[in-house]
């Protein structure tokens, strides 16, 4: 450090300043105070900026991690016009554009199944396992499902990867189908799926009504085939 460091961190005193500083009493108490150094004002400053980043950050992992409730969230919610979400077949879907859309306010993931999508169950066992997994049958013969976001292992938000057409916990590795079954990973049971039903052509999830019974699909119960693309956990 040079000879004149401390002298250039500290602020200039004047001749009257420096009497009363000799003097001592609450004038002199309040000038000392005054002239705190530059650098321990820019080191406070600097750590107060960095304090705010960090928890700016670290907020925003956890709330990605572990969602919470807020706003809106747990009450019926309107997300928009049916028109506004085009529907796909399973194979075709990409994530906010056609088929599989997130809708941040009500933490949930809608999909849009085509009316071409290809089921393994038909007839009334097709009708009940509809009914059971909350799926919403369209009059042009496309299906509707409000999934929620949380991975049902831990509670991590799962994305939708548009590389293998499936939703991949990237915590753990749970692994689900476009329409929230279960395919594989240590989750217990399918995503969990909130109400829904359309309103004069618009969409509503109840985000309030949740429906976390869909276990993991067996041959009398699995809606969709699997996907055949590969779903490595790194994305």
């Amino acid at each position: 450090m040079s000879s004149n460091g401390s002298h250039d961190d500290m602020q200039p005193i004047t001749p009257q300043q420096y009497e009363i500083l000799h003097g001592g009493g609450a004038e002199a108490a309040e000038i000392a105070r005054q002239r705190l150094s530059r650098r321990r004002f820019l080191r406070r400053s600097m750590l107060a900026v960095w304090g705010i980043s960090t928890t700016a950050a670290v907020a925003g992992a956890l709330y990605f991690m572990y969602p919470t409730s807020g706003g809106d969230f747990g009450s019926a919610q309107n997300v928009g016009k049916k028109t506004d979400f085009p529907a796909a077949k399973p194979e075709e879907m990409v994530l906010n554009e056609k088929g599989v859309f997130y809708i941040p306010a009500a933490r949930s993931y809608l999909v849009h199944l085509a009316n071409d999508a290809q089921y393994l169950l038909s007839g009334q066992n097709l009708q009940d396992q509809f009914q059971l997994e909350n799926v919403v049958h369209d009059g042009d013969g496309s299906t509707w499902v409000a999934l929620y976001q949380r991975c049902v292992h831990l509670g991590c938000t799962v994305p939708f990867r548009n590389d293998c057409v499936s939703f991949k916990c990237p915590c753990h590795g749970s692994h689900y189908n476009v329409n929230g079954e279960f395919l594989d990973g240590p989750a217990p049971r399918s995503l969990d799926r909130f109400d829904m039903n359309f309103k004069d052509g618009e969409i509503i999830i109840n985000t309030g009504t949740i429906n976390s019974n869909v276990q993991h699909p067996d041959a009398t119960t699995q809606l969709l085939p699997k996907p055949t693309k590969e779903c490595s956990a790194g994305g």
